[in-house]
């Protein structure tokens, strides 16, 4: 953690014009500074810098805010990175405050093992372009591929030779590095807890030999551009008798397979530039793609997608077109990447190659014009495609029909959105020619059951808690204290009703949030932008109005805290809770269909947040000043308070100064709110 007095002086010492700089182009324009915006496809310059607010903002796009913020959206990195970025930047020494000796040692043992990583990578490229054995052998099969020199530049790949001298591991001890970074010493119980990047391998009687020997080799980098592990492929001459032709970095503090995405260092600008992800499966269709001029592509090596890896993604764009080789096959085993996707909700769209081609051999066929034209050409979204492609084979057998239906219910129930889910309901309703009730209620019974299980499922997570904790689970699954106490009164108070209109308010702050829809003034009337969260915050403190129910007010709090970190999420954040009571409140209020409150039907679309959001803020304030009214018209019937004319008169002036505000507020609210 890093402590305040270093924080400040980063943001001290950080100049938007610096930052800036290093990634645009500025031209003086009066007071400001102006250039194409980063953030996206911009003609004409839209990107102001304020030296004097040391702010910048796009106003085209909107995007912006401090040096800060500039290089968390920008680097797509979190708030604590962020800043060490800047740290680097300027020469600032990064001071951690409350670290334990173990986390000392955990942050040490990754550092030394990123380390290890970088030198190994450029062991490797040395290895590929110096040696006979790594041109002869290694440089060949990327040449067969039809890779240019730029490419392989461009991805740092690399050869590692077969040697019984384990080549790489006596070069690494030669340089110095420990044989604690180099093996991997495996946690059995946790595998990402475990220490070292296994390049090396040591045997029982104390030999070594290298994990990724005899074979070509990819670097895979974190976003911001670590090595994070490897990726190697046995060469086709060598695969005889070899059960895996591809293996990877050995999993560990810093490298776990279902986190990363091959590419997404390469890719990450191109893919925020264009708003689209293309998802891939193997290195070098990555490769391929890039080769033909088409950038914001990443690959998930291999492994089923995972739901880290989409967030990953969902950080950079809202868009993925997953791209198959040509056959049905393919399709039928990634349905459930693709309802993870949906559920996360992203739009996904699927383009389907020429049977028997990968994105790779399809590439070698077709120059880059022809490449890009099929791309752009052949995108469908993939619940469509469903019915469109998958409903003629299914028409005249009502049981493939049946589970057809059934199909695109279940990808619909998986998007989050309510306002899209029943768009696609009538919009595949009328291209099936069905009843839309029919497809509704199948999307209702599959909502319901996806409810039920991540119920079952906090249930389960809270059982294992208690049982940690030293609770009994009883014959029916409930827990049981550790110690019980003789019974008492089993009478409970009863819990105090929660207000709608809080209920309302944290409903659209999980729901939104982390979205920049509002603007603060700043100094000379500068309009900053901020988001859903904040203005509620900052609108409530604003008159010194609390949320009264607790677990709300923890969850503002909470959202406050992480609403810069880049990618954050109110929902899927407070859904992983560990506190029961939070994760519930968010599950039900963030993903489930509830109306918003009783002045809005149902949940609005983003453009209506401005609009509703003020509304529901002035509800609630108007209730609180018109219970202190009515509190202090009771206060006033009082003979003592009618006797002390100094309280009397203090009575009177709080109730005119809150009669007024009340006119306020009420005509704020409109006629859905009547001023008592």
């Amino acid at each position: 953690m890093i402590d305040r007095v270093t924080i400040d002086k980063i943001l001290d010492a950080a100049n938007i014009v610096d930052v800036v700089s290093d990634f645009v182009t500025l031209k003086r324009s009066g007071a400001n500074l102006k250039g194409l915006c980063p953030f996206h496809d911009d003609r004409t310059p839209s990107f102001v810098v304020s030296p004097a607010k040391n702010l910048c903002k796009c106003f085209s796009c909107g995007e912006g805010g401090s040096p800060v913020q500039f290089i968390m959206k920008h680097e797509s990195l979190s708030y604590p990175e962020a800043l060490r970025y800047l740290a680097r930047k300027y020469g600032i020494e990064v001071k951690e405050k409350d670290l334990t000796p173990e986390e000392m040692q955990s942050a040490n043992d990754k550092e030394s093992m990123f380390i290890i990583n970088e030198w190994a990578l450029k062991w490797f490229r040395q290895q590929l372009n110096e040696t006979t054995d790594g041109r002869a052998i290694g440089l060949a099969y990327f040449r067969s591929r039809g890779f240019r020199d730029d490419i392989l530049e461009k991805f740092q790949v690399g050869f590692c030779p077969s040697s019984r001298t384990a080549l790489m591991t006596t070069a690494a001890l030669k340089e110095g590095y420990l044989e604690k970074y180099l093996v991997n010493v495996t946690n059995s119980d946790m595998p990402q807890a475990s220490i070292g990047t296994g390049l090396s391998i040591k045997r029982d009687d104390g030999t070594y030999y290298d994990r990724f020997r005899n074979r070509v080799i990819w670097p895979i980098f974190t976003i911001s551009g670590k090595v994070a592990g490897f990726g190697a492929r046995v060469l086709d001459a060598a695969t005889k008798g070899v059960s895996n032709k591809y293996i990877n970095s050995a999993e560990s503090i810093i490298y776990s397979k279902r986190k990363e995405l091959f590419g997404i260092y390469q890719a990450r600008e191109s893919i925020r530039r264009n708003n689209l992800c293309y998802l891939v499966e193997g290195y070098t269709d990555v490769m391929a793609m890039h080769q033909h001029g088409v950038e914001n592509v990443v690959a998930s090596s291999g492994t089923a997608l995972t739901t880290e890896q989409i967030r990953l993604i969902h950080r950079l764009t809202d868009n993925i077109t997953v791209i198959f080789d040509g056959d049905e096959a393919g399709i039928h085993a990634s349905q459930r990447g693709i309802d993870m996707i949906l559920a996360e909700g992203m739009n996904v769209k699927l383009l389907l190659l020429p049977d028997g081609d990968d994105p790779d051999s399809f590439g070698r066929k077709h120059n880059a014009q022809e490449y890009q034209a099929y791309l752009n050409e052949h995108q469908v979204d993939f619940i469509s495609y469903k019915t469109g492609n998958l409903s003629a084979a299914a028409q005249d057998d009502p049981v493939k029909m049946g589970e057809l239906i059934h199909g695109i219910a279940t990808s619909i129930a998986m998007i989050p959105d309510e306002i899209q889910r029943a768009l696609y309901i009538r919009k595949e309703a009328n291209a099936m020619q069905l009843d839309e009730r029919l497809i509704s209620n199948a999307v209702a019974k599959e909502l319901k059951r996806i409810q039920e299980e991540k119920a079952k499922e906090r249930e389960r997570a809270e059982r294992r808690r208690l049982v940690e904790q030293g609770a009994n689970i009883d014959r029916t699954g409930q827990p049981q204290p550790a110690n019980p106490q003789p019974a008492a009164d089993t009478t409970k108070p009863e819990k105090p009703e929660v207000n709608p209109k809080e209920t309302a308010i944290i409903q659209i702050l999980l729901r939104h949030g982390e979205k920049l829809k509002f603007y603060m003034s700043g100094e000379d009337d500068e309009e900053i932008p901020i988001t859903v969260a904040q203005f509620i915050d900052l609108s409530l403190k604003d008159d010194g109005i609390g949320l009264s129910e607790p677990t709300y007010a923890k969850i503002l709090q909470e959202t406050i805290e992480h609403i810069h970190e880049e990618g954050f999420s109110p929902t899927r954040y407070f859904i992983n809770h560990p506190d029961t009571d939070v994760s519930t409140i968010a599950f039900r209020l963030g993903t489930d269909s509830v109306p918003l409150s009783k002045f809005h039907g149902e949940l609005p679309e983003d453009d209506r947040l401005d609009e509703i959001v003020p509304n529901l803020i002035a509800n609630l304030k108007l209730e609180k000043v018109q219970a202190e009214l009515r509190q202090i018209i009771d206060m006033t019937k009082s003979v003592e308070l009618q006797a002390d004319k100094e309280k009397y008169r203090t009575a009177m002036s709080r109730f005119q100064e809150l009669q007024k505000k009340a006119r306020e507020l009420a005509k704020q609210c409109g006629e859905r709110v009547i001023l008592r």
